[in-house]
C-alpha cells in the first residue's frame, strides 16, 4: 500500500510543480514580478540553469548526469526503508522534486523558478526545490532517529 501511496505522492508533486511552472511561463514575462502574498512573497519568472537557488549556474550537463544517479539511489533506499515513515515521506519528496526539475532540464535546458521572498534576501525557488528541501530535512531526521544498525 505504501508503494502505491509513494507513487501517488510523487506524481502529485510533479504535476503540481509542472502545472504551476507552466502557469508562470504563460502569465508572466521573463523577469516580471507580481505580488503573491504581499510583504511575504512575490512571483518572479526566472530561468535557472543551475541547481537549487541558482547555485552551480551553467552546469546543466552535471545535473543531467547526477539526477538519474540520485533518483536510483533514493528509490533503492525508499524500497528498503518504506515502512519507516520519516524515510518514506522524505525520500518520496526528494524523488518528486528531483523529477520535477529534471523534466525542466531535459525539456527546456533550464529550470523555471518563481517564488521570491519579500521579507528577506533569499534565492528565487520553485515547488520542486521546496519538495527537495523538505525531503532532505525529513531524511536527515530519519537518519538521526534511525535505531537500526543496517540500511
Amino acid at each position: 500500500m505504501k508503494k502505491i501511496l509513494s507513487l501517488l505522492i510523487i506524481a502529485a508533486g510533479i504535476a503540481f510543480d509542472q502545472l504551476f511552472k507552466n502557469w508562470i511561463v504563460t502569465h508572466l514575462a521573463l523577469g516580471e514580478v507580481k505580488d503573491f502574498l504581499p510583504g511575504f512573497m512575490s512571483l518572479t519568472y526566472l530561468r535557472n540553469d543551475g541547481a537549487a537557488w541558482s547555485s552551480f549556474a551553467g552546469q546543466q550537463w552535471f545535473f543531467l548526469v547526477l539526477t538519474p544517479v540520485v533518483l536510483v539511489i533514493a528509490a533503492w533506499f525508499l524500497w528498503r526503508k518504506i515502512q519507516q515513515n520519516w524515510y518514506f515521506i522524505g525520500l518520496t519528496l526528494i524523488i518528486s522534486g528531483a523529477l520535477g526539475n529534471f523534466i525542466d532540464r531535459v525539456r527546456q535546458g533550464f529550470v523555471v523558478d518563481m517564488f521570491q521572498t519579500d521579507f528577506m534576501n533569499f534565492p528565487i525557488f520553485n515547488i520542486a526545490d521546496t519538495l527537495l528541501s523538505i525531503g532532505f530535512i525529513l531524511l536527515f531526521i530519519a537518519i538521526l532517529t534511525d535505531k537500526s544498525d543496517r540500511l
